[in-house]
């Protein structure tokens, strides 16, 4: 495992800790640290986070994890013997969103009918 990597486990687990129990917005309550990726240089970590609710809730949400990222980011060199912290950017991961509109575009095919007779021809073609 690369020092990058291993720098990214560390992070995740420290900003997580971070925001999901020393930020007091009430907007990060539904805030959860899903994946940090660190450049090579270590100078940078894009901090992948998944954020329920509605789109107005979600923007204000990111908004204020950019306002809380200095903090945090003092908090985590704090709680580590770190030389350096990398600046923190924070994204919105949207794997498990798309997993789960696959899952109902797939379910809706498969309710119309569509899905499994596309599946019998294909059986049939081999």
């Amino acid at each position: 495992m690369r020092r990058s990597e291993r720098l990214g486990e560390l992070l995740k687990v420290d900003i997580a800790e971070v925001v999901g129990f020393e930020l007091v917005d009430p907007r990060l309550q539904s805030v959860i640290v899903t994946d940090v990726q660190v450049s090579e240089n270590l100078r940078d970590a894009k901090v992948f986070v998944l954020v329920e609710g509605n789109d107005n809730e979600i923007k204000e949400a990111m908004k204020g994890l950019q306002r809380a990222a200095t903090f945090v980011r003092q908090q985590v060199a704090m709680n580590q013997s770190l030389r350096y912290v990398p600046h923190l950017h924070f994204i919105r991961d949207m794997a498990e969103e798309n997993a789960s509109r696959v899952g109902e575009i797939l379910e809706d095919l498969s309710i119309k009918g569509e899905f499994q007779e596309r599946n019998e021809q294909g059986e049939g073609e081999k």
